[in-house]
């Protein structure tokens, strides 16, 4: 593990720790090191690799993309464990280019480190739970690096799922999933007599070795409709509307098995749910509420005497986190917002370089404590530490003034239209979908 890879990564998970509420892994491997190949899915872009590095224990190295790297960026990404793939749009000899690369990987794989490869090549601009066609190149890795050692060792594949309820939203959930491994070296001979066959038959299952990961909804039309079914029950991988009472896991688990009895249902009997669905989360829209505020309402839940004891409760951490974080964050978000055109990468990005600018601009608060309070560094370096809970207890604070004041203006509000609407939805889920989730 390099130096930088080993600061970076502990940097991160305190990060990632305040940006997601619950974190939780699934069959995670046990061990530092290993000769795996781990495919997972690209359903945040630049935040998946994030996750998955820091919250597994494998050692990885990450398949990225080649125009990231520059003859300026390169010794730095390399430093962090970064090699390049080359993709036909990036207008070079991919093959030759990718066979540079693929000697790194087997050197990698020799030296008992482990590879993760975003296996469907792209991030969808919208999150979606869904799996796209994933590619043969990780596969190819594999064989290539058992060439390399002459079959002297093990070499694996498993499949990786991130699970998140809402990459991009701070405070929302993740869970991610491992699949058992499946050695290669057990594939020798049909290798060795017909590779190309070999390979895709591997692809084809590596493929759903993925999918069982993940929340994979086989048409990506219906996938609104299986949020949606998520949104009303509050028993699925919603960021807004579920049941608090509920575990991640089991909110996971009900997620992939509603998307399995919608893959498996014909879409004409999927037709009239979907369109009373839009019709209500479109009426939903127009009146600038969500269904959580409907449910809030309906239920008496709106919280008004306790939001005001939680926001008083964390003003006095949120003032030190707005005089520590809000310009370095306010400086961050107006940079990558115009810069980055693709919404998809704000969130990762946005935190990463707040990590940075934060701790930067924080750092002579280490030493000030000396001069100031005429105490030890090493409790300026205690409280330079807590800078990102300050940082968290802002967010938070302000979050609750915001829910706050949205309270007081829907609490009011005539919303039989809305009720008739949802209950035409209701009644309609009732008669299609199965008891077990409702």
């Amino acid at each position: 593990m390099r130096p930088l890879y080993l600061f970076i990564w502990g940097c991160l998970s305190y990060s990632l720790r305040l940006f997601y509420r619950k974190i939780e892994t699934v069959n995670s491997p046990k061990s530092f090191f290993g000769r795996t190949i781990y495919m997972s899915n690209h359903a945040a872009s630049f935040m998946d690799p994030l996750v998955v590095g820091c919250f597994r224990k494998p050692i990885v190295f990450f398949m990225t993309r080649s125009d990231v790297f520059t003859p300026i960026s390169k010794p730095l990404l390399w430093s962090v464990h970064m090699l390049p793939i080359y993709r036909q749009l990036d207008g070079v000899n991919t093959k030759e280019k990718n066979e540079e690369v693929f000697l790194e990987c087997s050197k990698v794989l020799k030296s008992k480190r482990s590879l993760l490869v975003f296996a469907e090549g792209f991030t969808d601009d919208k999150f979606v739970r869904h799996l796209k066609p994933i590619k043969k190149g990780a596969i190819r890795i594999g064989f290539t690096a058992l060439e390399y050692i002459n079959w002297s060792e093990n070499i694996y594949i498993a499949g990786v799922g991130c699970n998140y309820t809402e990459p991009n939203r701070m405070r929302s959930d993740l869970l991610i999933a491992t699949s058992d491994q499946i050695c290669l070296n057990d594939y020798r001979e049909q290798y060795e007599e017909n590779p190309n066959k070999v390979i895709s038959e591997l692809t084809v299952l590596a493929e759903k070795m993925m999918q069982d990961q993940i929340t994979h909804v086989q048409n990506p039309h219906l996938t609104d409709l299986h949020e949606s079914i998520m949104i009303l029950t509050r028993k699925g991988m919603n960021s807004e509307s579920y049941d608090m009472k509920l575990s991640l896991r089991s909110r996971y688990e009900y997620s992939k098995n509603l998307a399995t009895w919608i893959n498996s249902e014909p879409i004409e009997n999927l037709e009239p749910l979907k369109e009373v669905s839009k019709k209500y989360f479109d009426l939903l829209y127009e009146r600038n509420l969500s269904h959580e505020d409907l449910f809030r309402i309906e239920n008496n839940k709106l919280q008004i005497p306790q939001n005001i004891v939680k926001i008083f409760s964390l003003l006095p951490i949120g003032i030190l986190g707005f005089i520590h974080c809000a310009i370095p964050y306010a400086i961050v978000k107006q940079f990558v917002e115009k810069k980055l055109k693709r919404a998809v990468f704000w969130g990762s990005t946005k935190m990463l370089l707040s990590m940075i600018l934060i701790g930067l601009l924080n750092l002579p608060i280490i030493f000030l404590f000396d001069n100031l309070f005429n105490l030890s560094n090493w409790w300026g370096l205690l409280y330079y530490l807590l800078i990102g809970l300050f940082g968290l207890g802002f967010y938070l604070c302000m979050s609750k003034i915001k829910d706050l004041l949205h309270v007081w203006k829907i609490k009011n509000l005539n919303i039989e239209d809305l009720k008739d609407s949802k209950s035409h939805f209701v009644e309609l889920i009732e008669k299609t979908v199965p008891k077990e989730f409702l």
